[in-house]
């Protein structure tokens, strides 16, 4: 039964939001456009407010639903936090879409949530703090997950491999935006 959720939270991940709501709408794909990732940051560059919220909540359902079924199925923490990794990597590479996908941050924000709610807000609160400084998604997101990682250590022991492997998976999504940091030249949003 767990293997079978593993894969339901995969194929639940795999549902990309941005793309499916630019079809809907009449938009281009977001992966031909603007930094070319089917995230809430270039949907909101792409498509506008609206659909950028919808996004966000959709991919952080993505990250949060497969969480709730495996606690309502009485599967252990540990597990849990296994089948949100799941979901997350499904929406890194999603089946539906060619295994092109996104770069997981509102996904694992709900995987979070699920596992252990103040990870959740120590992630938010250093996503929002690094990015009203700078003005970077890319740079607020690479903050914002191992910051939970010495709290996961000491409160919830269980999901820090599984946090932890995520946490590397981000870094390497992120590896053009990390390039061009370190050049100067990641894009920033404006006021």
């Amino acid at each position: 039964m767990f293997e079978l959720l593993l894969v339901c939270a995969y194929l639940l991940g795999s549902f990309s939001f941005a793309i499916i709501l630019s079809r809907y709408y009449g938009n281009s794909d977001p992966r031909s456009q603007g930094s070319g990732n089917p995230g809430a940051t270039n949907m909101l560059r792409v498509a506008g407010k609206r659909l950028a919220i919808l996004t966000l909540l959709g991919d952080l359902s993505k990250g949060l639903l497969p969480i709730l079924i495996a606690s309502t199925l009485g599967f252990s923490e540990r597990q849990q936090a296994w089948v949100g990794l799941a979901a997350v990597i499904g929406h890194l590479y999603p089946i539906y879409f060619k295994f092109r996908g996104g770069k997981g941050v509102a996904t694992t924000a709900g995987m979070l949530l699920g596992l252990y709610p103040p990870a959740a807000l120590l992630a938010l609160a250093a996503w929002l703090l690094t990015f009203s400084l700078t003005r970077i998604s890319s740079l607020a997101a690479l903050a914002s997950v191992p910051l939970c990682l010495p709290l996961l250590a000491w409160q919830q022991p269980y999901a820090l491999l599984p946090v932890s492997v995520l946490s590397v998976l981000l870094v390497w999504r992120h590896r053009t935006n990390l390039k061009d940091l370190l050049a100067g030249k990641e894009r920033r949003f404006k006021d």
